[in-house]
C-alpha cells in the first residue's frame, strides 16, 4: 500500500537520530526527543487551496525539517510516517 498526498499535503519518514552524543554517551529511548528531520516520501499536487495557488517546492528524497508537533501521525506495513501540509515544512537541509 502507499500513501499520495492530496493538496499540499507532504508525507515524511523519520530519519533515524543518532543514539550516542557526541562525548559517546549512549541515550536511552526514554531520553531521546522525537526527531525533527524527516525524508520527504510523497508530494501532494499543489493547486488551488483555500483559493490560493500553491506550488510545491520540496521534492521526494529532500530532507526537511519539521515543526516539533506538526502533521498527523499514520503507520503503515509497520513503518510511522507524518502527514504535513508543506506550510509546516520549516526548512530543508541540503
Amino acid at each position: 500500500m502507499t500513501i499520495k498526498p492530496l493538496a499540499d499535503r507532504v508525507v515524511l519518514k523519520s530519519v533515524e537520530v543518532e543514539e550516542t552524543t557526541k562525548s559517546g554517551i549512549i541515550l536511552a529511548a526514554a531520553a531521546q526527543e522525537k526527531p525533527q528531520i524527516y525524508e520527504v516520501v510523497a508530494v501532494g499536487p499543489g493547486g488551488n487551496v483555500d483559493g490560493k495557488d500553491v506550488t510545491m517546492f520540496v521534492n521526494v528524497g529532500d530532507k526537511v525539517i519539521a515543526g516539533k508537533y506538526a502533521g498527523t501521525e499514520v503507520k503503515m506495513d509497520s513503518v510511522d510516517y507524518t502527514i504535513v501540509r508543506q506550510s509546516d515544512i520549516l526548512a530543508v537541509v541540503e
